[in-house]
């Protein structure tokens, strides 16, 4: 016998910590090129336009996951496998590394 999913909102509520966590890491991203000019010159605008482009890939496979999920408690079989876990290492390793760099200036660079 298997239980009935919970209806609650636990996807849509997943799926707006992503959105809230991914325009964090964009905003962040943009700010970077207003911050970074002084310490890399031009390629503040690489990193920054960079950073942009990964969150926002990162929030297109976030969708993708959520439709993911969604089928998975659509279809009630026992045999549904639930989405990996590749894309929250990404998230994790992109956030890690702004963090890091973001240490690394305050450390080297504020007079």
């Amino acid at each position: 016998m298997t239980a009935a999913r919970d209806p609650g909102l636990q996807p849509e509520r997943t799926q707006l910590a992503w959105r809230r966590t991914l325009l964090a890491l964009a905003v962040g991203a943009l700010i970077s090129m207003r911050v970074l000019p002084d310490v890399l010159g031009g390629w503040s605008i690489t990193f920054g336009l960079g950073g942009v482009a990964v969150a926002g890939l990162l929030w297109v496979l976030a969708q993708r996951r959520h439709s993911a999920v969604e089928a998975v408690f659509r279809d009630l079989r026992p045999t549904s496998a639930m989405p990996g876990g590749a894309l929250l290492l990404a998230l994790a390793c992109f956030t890690g590394a702004g963090a890091a760099l973001g240490l690394l200036y305050a450390l080297l660079y504020q007079r």
